[in-house]
């Protein structure tokens, strides 16, 4: 609601810190779009479904952003009408577009005294080829413009591919550990249902799992029983280890023969550090904390190394300078974790113009 504070959707203590989204976030809502019916001259009402996804927009963390990407038909392009396009808003959308996603450009902030959306318009046109007349004006924080959006989702977004008829196969997007209820995934719905009480297993492990509780974020979990073929939400089957949900698994009907989805691109990692515990007696819980984590971002890599001056540790890969600073400061908040980081390295290779 306006006035109210803080973005719902950025959970995270982090997020909240440094005012930045690090976690793509889901939400399911419902929404009655009404048209006018030229033929019987009054309005036709319809109620639709939409996955929404929340994603980050700096560049370290483009890798929640291709994950939530292979769950969309389309993307709202947000581009500051202040700022013009920036160099993540180019690397987000040939994401998009590399996936063949329906593209919506929204130019935010038109309140600004600096803005000029007639230039990002043009902008836009030379970078993008994207006609200046499909572009939406608005403002977040008066709230102007903002009632076309939706409008302009139902009407220039398709509805999600797949058949309701096979059997069900889903991709799994996410996946975070909680204390009670073990790992809880976050699952794109490509073909068939998938009902409480069914059996799943993964194409990736070959393990198989009871759904024991399955429904929508709402945008907090709210059970529904199923999920349908295009349905974005989350499924509980009693997976204690984090190794078991590997993000990008193609999980399917039980005792079923299924193509495996592609999943995703691997990670390419730019930044290495290596992170300690400051006492040494707490590696053990160090590591439960990082591989608890790790279930949450899957972009860090991590390898097991010992330093003879810190000990036992753990060398690990970043997207970025940001990405790394993000994930110390997320082991300490949500794992406690009182951690030694040594300088970050970049890797490199030295070619010779001598062909040595």
């Amino acid at each position: 609601q306006k006035g109210h504070g803080a973005q719902y959707l950025d959970k995270l203590q982090v997020e909240k810190e440094r005012g930045i989204t690090v976690k793509a976030q889901t939400a399911t809502m419902f929404y009655k779009h009404t048209v006018e019916n030229p033929e019987s001259h009054g309005t036709d009402s319809s109620s639709y479904l939409l996955n929404l996804i929340d994603t980050p927009g700096h560049v370290d963390f483009s890798y929640e952003v291709s994950r939530s990407l292979a769950a969309c038909q389309g993307a709202l392009l947000v581009v500051d009408a202040a700022q013009g396009v920036q160099a993540q808003t180019i690397a987000n959308f040939y994401l998009a577009f590399e996936s063949n996603l329906s593209i919506i450009p929204v130019i935010n902030k038109i309140d600004q005294p600096t803005a000029d959306p007639d230039n990002v318009k043009a902008q836009l046109k030379r970078l993008f080829d994207i006609d200046p007349s499909e572009a939406l004006l608005t403002s977040a924080k008066t709230g102007q413009g903002l009632s076309q959006v939706l409008p302009a989702v139902i009407e220039r977004i398709p509805c999600p591919p797949g058949n309701c008829d096979s059997p069900v196969r889903m991709l799994l997007l996410d996946s975070y550990y909680d204390e009670y209820k073990g790992v809880i995934c976050h699952v794109a719905i490509v073909d068939g249902a998938m009902r409480k009480g069914d059996k799943i297993s993964s194409a990736a492990t070959g393990r198989t799992y009871e759904v024991f509780d399955v429904g929508i974020m709402h945008p907090e979990l709210t059970p529904t029983g199923v999920l349908y073929t295009g349905q974005v939400g989350y499924v509980i089957t009693g997976m204690r280890s984090t190794k078991e949900a590997r993000i990008g698994d193609t999980l399917h009907q039980a005792k079923t023969i299924v193509e495996p989805l592609p999943g995703f691109k691997p990670v390419r990692h730019m930044v290495f550090s290596g992170v300690y515990p400051a006492d040494g007696s707490d590696f053990e819980a160090l590591s439960h904390a990082i591989e608890k984590l790790t279930c949450n971002d899957a972009s860090v890599s991590v390898t097991k190394e010992t330093s003879t001056a810190l000990g036992m540790g753990f060398r690990c890969g970043f997207l970025g300078l940001l990405h790394m600073d993000v994930f110390h400061q997320r082991l300490e908040q949500e794992y406690g974790a009182q951690v030694i980081s040594t300088i970050p390295t970049v890797p490199y290779i030295f070619e010779y113009g001598d062909e040595r």
